[in-house]
């Protein structure tokens, strides 16, 4: 599909989840996540918070069809960008925990997606007036996340328990991760947007194949973290389209 406006975006990931939920398929837990993002960044631009609204509804609807055409090429023929084919191949892995689906979704959408948006809505020496919304879109993405993290708890007991354990540490080094792959994804917008199309085509392929070997990482970690994945996998639901309703309804729609 191809959105539009932001509004299309909102749908088309509506459209995801619920055929998601009705097929059991997990491409859903991201595609929630995504879906309450938006629906707080749409309701940022109706209450004026952006310093220009119509720029970020442009912004959003890059970025998300940036998405929607890694999803339409993977259930086309398996193609599409590198990091998101990693992402999308584990989705029928029986061994890929839901917080390692919703981490390869946002690592994919931030490491390579987030820049190629930001150069495209605001080309050349225009980019860095969109450094302040740029940022803004951090504390909303900040509490999105955390939102579903503490739901995702309830679905995959252990990593409840791990939760409960270690208190807030591990919720501010996933915010800070996800600050400084955003920090990393403006510096590389920079660099787009003063590019030529061919120079940009290049540096896209290499933010993709980074991005890429990123997602292996996140996919099959080493050291302690392996057999802390086998028993949050042993203890969390099953139930997929359960764990997409649960995870959809983390964030209170605002609008």
């Amino acid at each position: 599909m191809a959105a539009d406006n932001i509004d299309d975006v909102v749908d088309g990931l509506a459209a995801i989840v619920r055929d998601a939920r009705r097929d059991g398929d997990r491409v859903g837990y991201f595609a929630a996540l995504y879906r309450q993002v938006t629906v707080e960044v749409r309701a940022a631009i109706h209450a004026g918070l952006f310093d220009d609204g119509p720029r970020m509804d442009r912004f959003d609807t890059l970025f998300g069809n940036r998405y929607f055409d890694a999803h339409d090429a993977w259930r086309r023929d398996r193609g599409g960008p590198r990091c998101w084919r990693e992402a999308f191949g584990r989705l029928d892995d029986p061994e890929t925990v839901i917080v390692q689906h919703l981490v390869l979704g946002v690592s994919a959408h931030i490491n390579l997606d987030l820049a190629v948006a930001a150069a495209r809505t605001a080309p050349g020496a225009a980019v860095h007036g969109l450094r302040r919304d740029f940022l803004l879109i951090n504390d909303i993405l900040a509490r999105v996340v955390l939102a579903v993290q503490r739901s995702v708890g309830a679905v995959s007991p252990y990593l409840g328990l791990l939760d409960e354990l270690g208190g807030r540490g591990d919720e501010h080094v996933l915010d800070f991760g996800i600050r400084r792959s955003r920090e990393e994804a403006w510096h590389n917008a920079l660099v787009l947007a003063g590019q030529d199309t061919a120079a940009q085509e290049a540096t896209i392929d290499l933010l993709d194949v980074r991005a890429a070997v990123l997602a292996r990482l996140i996919a099959r970690p080493g050291g302690l973290l392996r057999p802390a994945l086998e028993l949050i996998r042993r203890t969390e639901s099953q139930d997929v389209p359960e764990v997409i309703a649960h995870l959809d309804r983390a964030v209170a729609p605002t609008g």
